[in-house]
């Protein structure tokens, strides 16, 4: 019933119905439970994401040297699944614009 109103906030729904607490609610807690379900997916592909984009950074450091911060950048921006694509790519790099070649291909 709760969702026939979506533009109440919670205190309103609550006057409304003569809820002394939404929060004890049996909806409330099952929407809370799925909100941090989908919060720490949500979380755990970013932290993959983070540290796949940290990795190849390492990587590219140790192999070509410094790169430039726009390089840098593009790299942090980019998909896991494009990541993923990076990494497997960059072992065949042997030299630095190999990386820049590599994003041209990949627009």
């Amino acid at each position: 019933m709760i969702y026939k109103f979506p533009q109440l906030s919670r205190e309103e729904i609550e006057r409304m119905f003569g809820l002394s607490e939404l929060r004890q609610t049996k909806v409330y807690q099952e929407a809370l439970q799925e909100g941090r379900q989908e919060g720490r997916q949500e979380g755990r592909q970013e932290g993959e994401q983070v540290g796949e984009a940290r990795l190849i950074l390492r990587l590219l450091t140790r192999r070509f040297g410094a790169i430039s911060p726009d390089l840098s950048e593009q790299v942090q921006a980019l998909s896991l699944s494009q990541l993923e694509s990076l990494g497997e790519a960059l072992l065949d790099f042997s030299h630095p614009s190999d990386l820049q070649e590599w994003f041209r291909s990949q627009a």
